[in-house]
């Protein structure tokens, strides 16, 4: 979203004076913004998983990989809610 837009929707609280103290941001845009600042640009990973080091990133792969050869299988909304939790 350009800059000249995302001033459209922001709005200004002022004091007494007239002197803008905080600023009303929509939600949507407000989520938007979180997201970005969350996400590393580059990779597009959240930057929590971007400084999970290697070795657990392939550990939680081989168990991935050792529990489906069991037959261990989840449902996707099962998985969904894990990783949103």
């Amino acid at each position: 979203m350009p800059i000249a837009q995302i001033e459209t929707l922001i709005r200004y609280v002022t004091d007494a004076e007239g002197k803008p103290t905080d600023v009303l941001v929509p939600l949507e845009l407000w989520q938007q913004l979180i997201h970005s600042l969350n996400t590393d640009s580059t990779s597009g990973l959240a930057l929590i998983d971007e400084q999970e080091p290697k070795e657990q990133i392939l550990a939680d792969l081989q168990e991935s990989v050792r529990l489906a050869a069991a037959g261990q299988t989840f449902p996707v909304s099962q998985l969904w809610e894990d990783a949103t939790a």
